[in-house]
């Protein structure tokens, strides 16, 4: 039978993926356990550590009552919000009420809310409620339904209406709210909270950065730079992070972020770009639009890594046609190259979502670069950055 095919692909999938390094192999290999053991702990913090920050959506923002006394499943669902279908019991979720907020606190109860992390009482009320990194670096494959399936970690939830969740917390002004309103699903302004501007960005993915230097749009730290920043700053996580570039000094003891680093930077750069699925461009234009990228692309996003950044460099936002507000707000007033992968499935382009389609961006380039291409040649293009 087809669905029993399907279960058995799937118990077969999590005995290779989830099966624990033996014994023997641990002796003889001591340093790919040791690898191993660091990814798992960072795929632990990844997708459920709130590193504290409780002590904010809790105490201060009062999140767990918006949630809890508001949000109906459906609602959550149509706000972006991911729902870990291998952590879902269906038959506890339909008998909560799956449609009123009942249904909102026992996906939460079941831990299956990608992103958000509960505490109830004995009597079965929402105590404490906290977000994780995978809020926004992780999305779900609609296995059973839109927004219910598989985990897909560090793959940037474009759904996500960051802005409008937060215009429901009782801590933001009317004037506040409507800029939160205004930022488009799958974006989200890391300094909002500082100085009050409004340069939304769109949310990055959170794989193939194994040989990346610099997960910023900007460039101002290598990765466990960004996560400090996001854990400390964002997420409100309890924990240290200092950056006198840009003013922001935070100390709070307990440290529950700085120790988690190293374990949560060995995950992510564990998870693999996805595969471009092979019937989604044309593989012979792909070949052709190769050559198109190498004679007018290539200098800026070069080998491997598809960015010069590693090398050190930045671009003026005049140099590349980009709009230089967010640069602005930031310690290097300049863009990087951003790194090419998996380009097929997190739209739209630009660090501000200014690009619709890869269309869009190469006629941007055509246009800001003064790039000689023929139709032909233009297609041929974004056929070729369909499939990195």
């Amino acid at each position: 039978m087809p669905g029993s095919r399907s279960a058995i692909r799937i118990i077969a999938g999590l005995l290779v993926v989830g099966a624990p390094l033996g014994a023997s192999a641990c002796r003889q290999f001591p340093d790919v356990a040791v690898k191993n053991d660091l990814e798992r702990q960072g795929r632990e913090i990844f997708r459920y550590d709130t590193f504290g920050d409780e002590q904010f959506w809790t105490d201060t923002a009062r999140l767990h009552e918006v949630v809890g006394q508001q949000i109906r499943p459906l609602e959550a669902l149509g706000l972006g919000v991911k729902v870990d279908m291998d952590r879902l019991n269906l038959l506890k979720f339909v008998a909560s009420n799956p449609f009123g907020t009942s249904g909102t606190r026992q996906l939460l109860r079941q831990n299956a809310v990608v992103g958000l992390r509960a505490t109830f009482d004995e009597q079965g009320n929402m105590t404490r409620l906290g977000i994780t990194c995978a809020l926004c670096h992780s999305t779900v494959d609609n296995a059973l339904l839109p927004g219910i399936g598989h985990r897909l970690d560090g793959w940037p939830n474009t759904d996500l209406e960051i802005g409008k969740i937060l215009a429901k917390l009782p801590i933001f002004t009317d004037a506040q709210r409507a800029v939160l309103r205004s930022w488009p699903s799958g974006t989200y302004d890391p300094r909002f909270n500082f100085d009050g501007k409004s340069t939304p960005l769109v949310l990055p993915p959170a794989h193939g950065l194994a040989q990346v230097k610099n997960e910023t749009y900007t460039a101002e730290g290598p990765i466990s730079y960004w996560n400090a920043y996001v854990a400390v700053t964002q997420m409100h996580g309890r924990g240290n992070f200092s950056d006198p570039r840009i003013g922001i000094e935070v100390r709070q003891e307990p440290d529950l972020v700085t120790p988690k680093l190293e374990a949560l930077r060995a995950y992510q750069h564990a998870i693999a770009a996805p595969p471009t699925p092979g019937a989604s461009y044309d593989r012979a234009a792909a070949r052709r639009g190769q050559a198109v990228f190498a004679a007018n692309c290539a200098r800026c996003h070069v080998d491997g890594t598809l960015t010069d950044n590693n090398d050190g460099t930045l671009h003026a936002p005049s140099e590349t046609g980009m709009d230089s507000a967010y640069a602005a707000r930031t310690s290097q007033k300049r863009y990087r190259t951003t790194p090419l992968r998996a380009l097929w499935q997190h739209a739209p382009y630009f660090h501000d979502g200014s690009a619709r389609t890869l269309s869009d961006v190469v006629d941007h380039y055509v246009r800001v670069r003064n790039l000689e291409l023929t139709g032909g040649q233009r297609h041929d293009l974004v056929e070729y950055l369909k499939s990195l």
